[in-house]
């Protein structure tokens, strides 16, 4: 498949690692999202989560378009995020309103980019 698709096994769907990625991750606040990360012993690829609060944003439809967005944005800037070692990402909006898909987006390049520095430190110790 091409660099820019997003397969099933990139999604983080095992509960056992969505719990263990917010009970022993690390987490930064990066406008409209808190980014959450752990690395993946057991992956060979990362893993993602996006989540959109339902207190936040009582209609599906909202939410919805949210994690589309963001799965959106992600999608095209995965690439950039290199593959030696496995992280998995969870994704959380924490904004109060539906924000534009170039706002998602900017927000996506400039998580990765701190995901590729945080990368590098635990790399090195």
């Amino acid at each position: 498949m091409g660099k820019f698709s997003f397969q099933k096994d990139e999604r983080l769907k095992k509960e056992k690692l969505i719990q263990e990625l917010f009970t022993k991750g690390s987490s930064f606040n990066l406008y409209p999202f808190r980014v959450v990360y752990l690395p993946n012993p057991q992956g060979l690829s990362h893993q993602v989560l996006f989540t959109a609060s339902s207190r936040n944003f009582k209609k599906a439809v909202d939410r919805n378009k949210i994690k589309r967005r963001s799965r959106e944005a992600y999608r095209l800037q995965k690439h950039r995020l290199n593959e030696t070692q496995a992280l998995l990402i969870g994704f959380i909006y924490i904004a109060k309103e539906v924000n534009s898909y170039d706002q998602i987006q900017q927000a996506i390049a400039k998580a990765i980019e701190r995901l590729m520095n945080v990368k590098q430190d635990t790399a090195v110790k």
